[in-house]
């Protein structure tokens, strides 16, 4: 019961740690963090539809490909991420303004940041929902890292979005996208147990 109190927080952390890094430091300058933000900022840029709910809305389309391949309960933990990110998005879009300093500053905090955020969610059961779903399957069959085949699986919906909006939108989705999975792939391979050991000596 500790343990999976213990996991439930790491996942909320990890997808408010997702939503910040979209609301402050990506979404103002229309940069997609990955397939499902993508789809959200076209559906914000033609509908006008809040990002938080555009979000929520692209991610839950595939969750029917987790509920087949990983079951109840870990699909039922990447929704509750997903929630968790989506209101994340709304709150922080509505009540919290962070001046932008210069948009390669705010590309690199929001890929390191994103990158610590889903790196959490999938170490802990759970995922950010979009690409890395189908990502996950792919590397889980085939052994490769879940951030690497993240990483082109995304490259066709930045084109999309660059062609509709701004061509330079590809270029900083797929640098985000590079560094944010080089983070990914370092979370994943981190020693968590190390460290909480290492922090209940100052507990």
């Amino acid at each position: 019961m500790r343990q999976e109190l213990l996991n439930g927080g790491l996942l909320t952390i990890g997808a408010m740690i997702q939503g910040v890094s979209m609301a402050l430091f990506l979404f103002p300058h229309g940069i997609p963090s990955g397939g499902a933000a993508g789809v959200a900022i076209l559906l914000n840029h033609w509908f006008r539809m809040p990002h938080g709910a555009a979000l929520w809305l692209a991610n839950f389309a595939l969750l029917t490909l987790a509920l087949y391949s990983f079951g109840y309960r870990w699909t039922l933990r990447t929704m509750y991420s997903v929630t968790v990110t989506s209101y994340t998005v709304h709150v922080f879009e509505l009540y919290v303004y962070l001046p932008h300093v210069h948009l390669f500053f705010d590309l690199i905090c929001g890929g390191l940041v994103f990158g610590i955020g889903v790196g959490i969610l999938i170490r802990f059961g759970a995922s950010s929902g979009g690409m890395v779903i189908p990502s996950l399957i792919i590397a889980t069959r085939m052994r490769y890292p879940p951030g690497k085949v993240m990483f082109w699986l995304n490259m066709t919906i930045f084109i999309v979005a660059s062609t509709v909006i701004d061509w330079k939108i590809a270029f900083y989705a797929i640098f985000c996208q590079w560094f944010s999975t080089q983070v990914i792939d370092a979370v994943y391979k981190f020693n968590f147990r190390r460290l909480f050991n290492l922090l209940r000596l100052f507990v």
